[in-house]
């Protein structure tokens, strides 16, 4: 960097940090990760309209279950939820061809924000990730060649980008499936017990998923496909390997789970770990190749050390604060959500709300059926944040009519197929309580039995 005075100049370290995270590179892949990128939104959004999603989560229920502290949140009235999801899939296709490619790309992130936080009853990691790649998009330069803004703006055209796109990418891919292997390391998982029963609910159509052999075969991929999967990748005497192991692992999640485009998404994540010359041989030769290699540190390399350097270190503490909060996740299920906490666990339950009038002493059993829909129903039997939010708005409901209630809940949990124990303390009032993200809800039970009386034990 000759043109830095001498008190500018960096240090021997920071020296050798720049030429690495800013020597600029062909930008085949980021370009070609948008393009599939913008397909999926494409796909994720007028799939939800085609196969009933929107109309079974916004449309027919009553209300709907958002994350807790974004209960202002409501759904569009009438049949404008179809509306959004169309542009949304329209913003989709402008993303995927590069045209107003900032305004598609912040229009999807914020409008996937607000349908995610909008409903939790078809909750999954999957669309927090999306979430999270919506919002880092905005902010790469994915449309700066193969794309019509490129086209009709030639000065804003580049072939190549910062170093530090790729480490930031991987470093995150490599976070989600290091969560998603650490989470395995649980008995249900090690002993084979839940893979056999999420074959005997999810493949009971394929004889060959109910083979012992099967299961143990399940177990260990799982495992260490998840934990191996990136390191593999990034060493070349194993990429191939790991590419095919990839494509097997998640075409067959496609297949039996039917998890929409998330097996598609993970799979385009193996553009990163392939040279940059092969992605663009394969996929883009028309396009020009830059090969140079300047070092080019912008006057922003704080700025965007710091960013990323916060973003990943909240990446990597956050699925962790459910060791900060008493019991087990598994079981009391605080701090299971933005976690990586994948296929780990199959909840049912039975739950019966008592509503208790303070001014008369009357007491009545809720019809779940009165007010919610299917997946409500299971999911307010077997969590607590729904039980809660359920309780919330039962005491919202009789206030608006001038009456005063508690509201009780006994609820019985199983996991992975296991009886159903006792999960709630039902002489709490639940509605009289307060919910935290980062501390354990006494009404909880922290484990399968435990009485009542030693729950209460300080």
């Amino acid at each position: 960097m000759p043109w830095l005075t001498m008190r500018q100049r960096p240090g021997p370290m920071q020296a050798k940090l720049d030429l690495w995270l800013f020597k600029q590179v062909d930008n085949s892949a980021l370009v070609l990760f948008r393009i599939i990128f913008g397909l999926l939104l494409a796909v994720e959004a007028f799939g939800s309209m085609a196969t009933g999603m929107v109309r079974r989560q916004f449309i027919e229920p009553d209300f709907t279950f958002t994350f807790i502290e974004f209960e202002f949140l409501e759904p569009l009235p009438g049949n404008w939820m179809y509306v959004l999801y169309s542009i949304m899939g329209v913003a989709g296709l402008l993303v995927m061809v590069g045209y107003k490619y900032r305004i598609a790309i912040t229009f999807y992130a914020i409008t996937w924000t607000y349908v995610y936080l909008l409903q939790k009853s078809s909750y999954n990691n999957h669309c927090y990730l999306l979430m999270l790649l919506n919002y880092i998009m905005i902010f790469l330069p994915a449309h700066r060649s193969v794309s019509i803004d490129a086209r009709l703006h030639p000065a804003m055209r580049k072939e190549h980008m910062s170093r530090w796109i790729y480490v930031f990418i991987i470093t995150l891919i490599g976070i989600v499936y290091a969560y998603a292997s650490i989470a395995k390391f649980y008995p249900d998982w090690l002993d084979g017990s839940f893979p056999r029963y999420l074959m005997s609910i999810r493949g009971k159509d394929w004889n060959i998923l109910q083979e012992e052999w099967t299961h143990e075969a399940i177990k260990y991929f799982g495992l260490f496909f998840d934990l191996l999967i990136v390191p593999f990748l990034l060493w070349k005497r194993t990429r191939w390997a790991a590419a095919v192991a990839s494509i097997f692992f998640h075409i067959f999640n496609s297949v039996v789970f039917k998890i929409g485009i998330f097996p598609y998404l993970a799979l385009s994540f193996l553009i990163f770990f392939f040279s940059v010359e092969k992605i663009h041989q394969w996929f883009l030769w028309k396009k020009p190749f830059y090969s140079k290699g300047e070092v080019i540190v912008p006057k922003s390399r704080k700025l965007i050390l710091a960013v990323n350097s916060i973003f990943l270190l909240v990446m990597l503490l956050l699925p962790l604060r459910h060791w900060m909060i008493k019991g087990d996740v598994f079981w009391t299920e605080e701090g299971h959500r933005l976690s990586w906490r994948m296929m780990l666990r199959s909840r049912s339950g039975t739950a019966y709300f008592t509503i208790h009038d303070k001014d008369t002493g009357d007491r009545s059993i809720v019809n779940l059926e009165d007010y919610l829909y299917g997946k409500q129903i299971n999911a307010v039997q077997s969590k607590p944040d729904f039980m809660w939010q359920f309780a919330q708005r039962l005491k919202k409901e009789y206030a608006a009519k001038g009456k005063d209630i508690a509201v009780y809940v006994n609820a019985k949990v199983g996991i992975n197929g296991r009886r159903p124990s006792q999960f709630t303390d039902p002489e709490v009032d639940i509605a009289a309580t307060k919910w935290s993200q980062w501390e354990h809800q006494e009404w909880i039970l922290t484990s399968p039995g435990y009485a009542r009386e030693e729950q209460r034990k300080k």
